[in-house]
């Protein structure tokens, strides 16, 4: 009976020996550059060309929140009248602006549009700085009437001569807010007060508001329901 021939030991191999190293740094760079490009777009996501923070918006008149709150001391609900009774804060009417423009810088030219808006009834196209998906809800009156100060979101508004948002508005910022509400509350009679800073036992006094204004616990306050209606 014939033995069946010996495999040669010497048989060429198929792939070279650096074909291992190869395809272990192949999958590691894999990994590494899918690791690397979803950084990229988490980082993107929450930079400002994204969110706009800091990004200040053209208007059709240059308002400057800095003079008219931080120099001339006017109380935002003057402009902003619907932010103690609804969701949201309103824009004024031009004869808001007129009830002084009327009388002061009246013939300065880049008042014109508010004087032709006065004339013609026509609305003044105002670029929205702070704005929420549309799957977002958010109402200004209850955080006012909380105790949440209008510079908590909006930042110093009173020093800020154009208008930018001060905040990024992502879930995660709400959500750091409403998982340690005792930090946002203040006295109500400080609530549009721009240069208000919390005291040094903050969580204390806080935790003291929160008992006393019946603010929901944190399980309810970061329920999906809350903001997502």
């Amino acid at each position: 009976m014939e033995t069946p021939p010996q495999r040669n030991a010497n048989m060429a191999q198929i792939f070279h020996r650096s074909t291992n190293f190869i395809s272990r740094f192949s999958l590691f760079a894999g990994i590494f550059l899918a690791g690397l490009a979803l950084t990229g777009v988490l980082g993107l996501a929450r930079s400002p060309y994204f969110t706009r923070q800091n990004v200040t918006r053209s208007q059709p008149v240059q308002f400057s929140h800095k003079h008219h709150v931080g120099d001339d001391g006017i109380d935002c609900r003057y402009c902003h009248t619907s932010v103690e009774t609804s969701a949201t804060a309103g824009i004024p009417q031009t004869k808001t602006c007129m009830s002084c423009h009327s009388v002061l810088f009246n013939n300065v030219g880049y008042l014109e549009p508010i004087r032709e808006s006065y004339r013609t009834d026509a609305s003044i196209e105002w670029v929205k700085v702070h704005r929420l998906a549309d799957y977002v809800y958010f109402n200004h009156s209850i955080h006012v009437s909380k105790g949440v100060g209008c510079s908590t979101c909006h930042g110093r508004v009173d020093q800020m001569p154009l208008m930018f948002q001060a905040n990024t508005l992502l879930m995660q910022w709400c959500l750091d807010c409403h998982r340690n509400t005792e930090m946002a509350l203040r006295p109500l009679d400080k609530v549009y007060d721009m240069a208000w800073r919390p005291a040094a036992n903050q969580a204390e006094i806080g935790r003291q508001y929160k008992a006393e204004r019946n603010i929901r616990n944190t399980s309810e306050l970061s329920s999906c329901s809350t903001c997502h209606r």
